[in-house]
């Protein structure tokens, strides 16, 4: 069930013109030069983009998935997700979702198949 860094990447930079750029001293995923997701120094969680006002309902739910790095992530639109707690198809979801929320609007609307707005 549990997925890795290499599931990360992979499902990362097979979205469109995603790229992957260190920053912080850990890998970052990028579309349109906006950070989607980053993985943990450790590999064992990503932060992703996420609507603020979406993140305690996640937590609430399922705070074995979903976490904040408090005092980091409070201002962020950003959550933390444990790697250990998706499968490679939850993973997909949610760096999709992410990616959506960055990418460009012509770019995520040239490709309604993610779940972004048909042109």
């Amino acid at each position: 069930m549990a997925v890795n860094a290499d599931e990360v990447r992979t499902i990362a930079l097979s979205l469109p013109d995603s790229s992957e750029k260190p920053a912080w001293g850990m890998p970052t995923f990028r579309v349109g030069g906006k950070v989607f997701a980053a993985l943990a120094d450790d590999d064992a969680s990503i932060g992703v983009k996420c609507p603020k006002e979406d993140r305690a309902e996640l937590i609430a739910a399922e705070p074995e998935k979903f976490f904040l790095r408090e005092g980091h992530d409070d201002n962020y639109a950003w959550i933390r997700v444990r790697l250990d707690a998706v499968d490679a198809a939850e993973l997909r979801s949610i760096l999709t979702d992410s990616w959506l929320l960055a990418a460009p609007k012509r770019l995520a609307a040239a490709h309604p198949e993610l779940g972004g707005p048909a042109d």
